[in-house]
């Protein structure tokens, strides 16, 4: 089966569909990456570091490849004489902002920080869903960035297509491996069991299925909307990168495996997008 049967096979089904598929895979990826603990109890923490570049570099190709060069390039058929930048910068900020308010009022707490450091309104909560939370907060840009990439495809506009939306799904749950065994990794080392561990880490991603479906009706439905969603996506994603993700690999001595990570996953992504797209 080729690339061309399998868009034939996922156009029988409407957007919304496609993108609750495409998020049920990256979630169920996820999944994957969290059942390491059933496996091993510990990581490297030189691998851990290459897995988060990794992380990152398909983030930062994503909003750009799959995400905001899109925004620009559909603005003048979606929203008529209006300058070509605009959607993508006001939707770009806006993602940004969206994320930045979810950093400070959400609870949660880096993997590779101590419970004392812990960001958001204080709380007791324990340390196990401090983490869930914080790779929480990388899902939802990710889900929005999947569904509002197959709900573009719906309105037909140059710019958007279904093997770019593939493209984005695949490089999303390629970088969702590595982010579930980041979750249930440290629970499992701290003595949580395994399955405890597992289940924690697969139920962080179960966010993307929720906000893939949102993204895609938000487009589907409002069509000028399109620019300004692919842009809030891309947004969002770039605030967690350089918030969360780039601090998290920093903090060690292994700076070298988390750059050489980014660097490849920043060169699938592109890979995948230019290909497929």
């Amino acid at each position: 089966m080729n690339l061309q049967d399998i868009e034939n096979f996922i156009s029988q089904y409407s957007p919304i569909q496609q993108a609750l598929a495409a998020t049920t895979f990256t979630w169920l990826v996820t999944a994957a990456g969290a059942s390491f603990v059933f496996f091993f109890k510990t990581m490297k923490r030189q691998f851990f570091d290459g897995m988060l570049g990794f992380t990152g570099g398909v983030m930062i190709a994503a909003s750009y490849w799959s995400l905001l060069a899109p925004a620009i390039e559909i603005t003048p058929t979606s929203n008529p004489g209006v300058p070509v930048w605009l959607p993508a910068a006001v939707g770009f900020l806006a993602g940004a902002l969206f994320l930045y308010a979810l950093d400070k009022y959400l609870p949660h707490l880096h993997i590779n920080f101590e419970t004392s450091e812990s960001e958001g309104v204080k709380t007791d909560w324990n340390k196990t869903i401090l983490l869930v939370l914080a790779i929480t907060l990388h899902n939802i840009p990710e889900g929005l960035a999947v569904g509002v990439a197959f709900g573009a495809v719906a309105h037909g506009v140059e710019g958007a297509n279904l093997g770019a939306a593939i493209a984005l799904a695949i490089g999303i749950g390629l970088q969702n491996f590595p982010e579930g065994i980041a979750v249930a990794m440290p629970l499992r080392r701290s003595g949580i069991s395994r399955l405890k561990s597992f289940w924690f880490g697969q139920l962080s991603a179960i966010v993307e299925p929720v906000a893939g479906v949102i993204g895609a009706m938000a487009v589907i439905y409002a069509m000028p909307v399109l620019p300004y969603a692919l842009a809030f996506a891309a947004g969002a994603m770039i605030y967690v990168v350089i918030e969360e993700v780039v601090p998290e690999t920093q903090r060690d001595r292994f700076t070298d495996s988390s750059t050489i990570g980014f660097i490849l996953g920043f060169i699938v992504m592109m890979v995948l997008d230019v290909a497929l797209g």
